[in-house]
């Protein structure tokens, strides 16, 4: 295999201006330029032959270069058909890296089927691989992905994501501060979620505005499976956050009104040691759980509260509260 280039400031400028490109910033294209960074992400991945890499975000192939050279496959997402063309060339030496050109969202509420399909395709190749997500991505796609990934049948091992900071605080956020919404409740109900590093704006070209930061997540396979039906507690997030400021009591009743009787809504609140008069904005996620998994009592396994059959949307940028 190829030893992989080093982006810098420098050499990303003589590229873009020797293939006549100019960055995105409708696409969000802030490359990581700062060495020790780049260094530091994919350290932090703990790649080995077992792994297959997903990335959003293949840009000029720096990254995906590294990624390449540790782990099993690759599988590479950009949308932007210029910098695709570049990097295939330039990634020529690494087969084992599949490099997509595609939107990673076919909507926001879902990952593209052609990528889910060749993830999938890259794991059945040999027993026992594992998928991370490791990637500097791009601040408008960073809460759906991470999201939609965690809300497909893909057991995630270890993602490893360079997001805007805001972000990053929002995931780690903590009862009664601004920064717990759905989005944190979401995470933390199913990762241990680590903020790595703080980076300023000089690690990327073109600068972005706002600060970043590297996040860890690592999904537990214990408390996902406390969650019961997933589907349905990320339609209870989803209608409980909308209006977290609310009293849980109200807007329960409201969100569930058809099928859901004062009675038993009162019953199910005492059950896990509430009155109803709290915001779910003051709620701990043990509780946010508890809430739901009794909830979930009153309903048909995987059936939605409102009737007939629900694949709830996972959580997006639309229902984290100041987003």
């Amino acid at each position: 295999m190829p030893e992989p280039e080093r982006q810098t400031r420098s050499r990303l400028v003589e590229l873009f201006s020797q293939h006549q490109l100019h960055p995105r910033h409708d696409l969000g294209q802030n490359f990581l330029i700062d060495l020790n960074l780049l260094e530091f992400v994919v350290a932090e991945a703990q790649l080995d032959q077992n792994d297959v890499v997903l990335e959003v975000g293949t840009g000029t192939g720096g990254m995906t270069a590294f990624l390449a050279e540790q782990a099993g496959a690759v599988v590479s997402v950009e949308i932007d058909p210029k910098v695709h063309a570049f990097a295939r060339e330039k990634l020529a030496g690494f087969p084992h890296a599949t490099l997509l050109l595609t939107d990673i969202l076919a909507t926001k509420n879902e990952l593209a089927p052609e990528v889910l399909q060749t993830v999938r395709e890259r794991l059945a190749e040999r027993p026992g691989r594992r998928l991370k997500l490791i990637a500097n991505l791009p601040y408008s796609v960073a809460t759906p992905v991470i999201t939609n990934l965690l809300a497909s049948d893909l057991d995630v091992e270890r993602m490893v994501v360079t997001v805007q900071y805001e972000m990053a605080e929002r995931m780690r956020g903590a009862p009664d501060t601004n920064d717990y919404g759905s989005l944190a409740v979401w995470i933390q109900s199913q990762c241990d979620c680590r903020i790595l590093k703080r980076l300023g704006p000089a690690a990327f070209w073109p600068r972005p505005k706002v600060d970043s930061a590297i996040v860890r997540l690592i999904p537990d396979p214990e408390r996902r499976a406390r969650l019961g039906d997933r589907r349905f507690f990320q339609d209870f997030l989803r209608g409980l956050f909308q209006q977290r400021r609310k009293v849980v009591r109200k807007v329960l009743a409201h969100q569930w009104e058809s099928r859901l009787s004062p009675g038993t809504l009162a019953e199910a609140l005492t059950d896990v040691g509430l009155t109803g008069s709290e915001r779910a904005e003051q709620l701990p996620v043990e509780t946010l759980i508890r809430l739901s998994r009794r909830l979930a009592t009153e309903f048909e396994p995987g059936r939605g509260a409102n009737g007939p059959p629900v694949v709830a949307p996972p959580l997006t940028t639309s229902s984290i509260p100041g987003a």
